[in-house]
């Protein structure tokens, strides 16, 4: 009996030594939020002027300087220390530019006390990581020790976007929101096109004719095009555009009001009354960039 109670015990100890690890490891690792602005604050510390200037302020650096920064805020990364969270977050969203890799990540773990700054690659000379736990030290922490965290943010903002200004990076793409330079809006020529053709082809096939109409209208949107753009071939392509709706384009009569067309959720949709351009999203168009290959450059910090 005691031999057997002896060869139970070890049984027992081996079963421990290889359970525990395991069922250590399966406690669920924190969800990746979803991307959906340059400021996310899980935990409501943030009120929505705060978090909306500061959102505001790194909106408007990515667009003059290309670059990325987020600002992430979370109750806990338990069971995945800081470092390790941060990282697989910073890489799952894919932050800065998909040719450059800019990104940064700011990640405040606040019932934890716990903070990180996560650099990609493209940043680690502009944002070394002595540079990062100096933010951490001198702008971060003291602030988060009198409970402002707002400050803290606000004040890292700075110190980061200042070293990034400082990199060799890439200038952004010169067309921003669908605009050209030389201010035209290529939105204004499709709304031209699918609003203002239609009406006008029905018009001029009543005097011409469907045909010899439809060639007209093309023609005239092709001029047009010409004027504002100065290229032939977006001339080209109007007034191809411009023949086709001309011949396929169909109202009920220059008497009674027309279907007005709208975008939606589906697409192109027609419908009598209000109608007009509407977008079809709610979600502020902010995405990731593509780029930021996060190698675990950085530093984290507490307070």
């Amino acid at each position: 009996m005691p031999l057997a109670r002896l060869w139970l015990a070890r049984i027992v100890l081996i079963f421990l030594a290889w359970g525990s690890p395991g069922l250590a490891g399966a406690q669920e690792l924190q969800r990746v939020p979803p991307l959906a602005a340059h400021v996310i604050d899980a935990t409501g510390t943030l009120d929505g002027s705060q978090k909306q200037a500061l959102d505001a302020r790194l909106a408007a650096f990515e667009q003059a300087k290309g670059s990325q920064l987020v600002f992430l805020m979370v109750p806990t990364t338990q069971p995945e220390d800081i470092a390790s969270y941060a990282n697989r977050v910073a890489n799952t969203w894919k932050i800065g530019r998909k040719d450059v890799g800019d990104g940064l990540l700011l990640v405040v773990a606040k019932n934890d006390r716990k903070l990180r700054i996560e650099v990609a690659k493209a940043l680690e000379g502009a944002v070394p990581d002595l540079a990062a736990k100096q933010i951490i030290d001198d702008a971060l922490t003291p602030a988060f020790k009198r409970g402002d965290y707002a400050g803290g943010l606000d004040a890292a903002a700075t110190q980061l976007m200042a070293r990034v200004s400082g990199e060799a990076l890439p200038a952004p793409a010169p067309q921003q929101g669908g605009a050209r330079d030389d201010g035209f809006d290529w939105m204004d020529l499709a709304i031209f096109v699918f609003f203002a053709i239609p009406l006008i082809a029905t018009a001029v096939r009543g005097i011409f004719g469907r045909k010899l109409g439809a060639l007209l209208t093309g023609g005239g949107v092709g001029a047009v095009a010409l004027f504002i753009t100065g290229s032939l071939l977006v001339a080209a392509g109007a007034a191809l555009v411009g023949l086709l709706v001309a011949l396929f384009s169909s109202f009920g009569g220059l008497g009674s009001a027309p279907a007005r067309r709208h975008w939606g959720t589906g697409g192109w949709s027609t419908g009598g009354g209000g109608g007009g351009w509407s977008s079809g999203s709610d979600g502020g168009g902010f995405s990731s960039g593509g780029g930021g290959d996060f190698g675990g450059g950085g530093a984290s910090g507490d307070w």
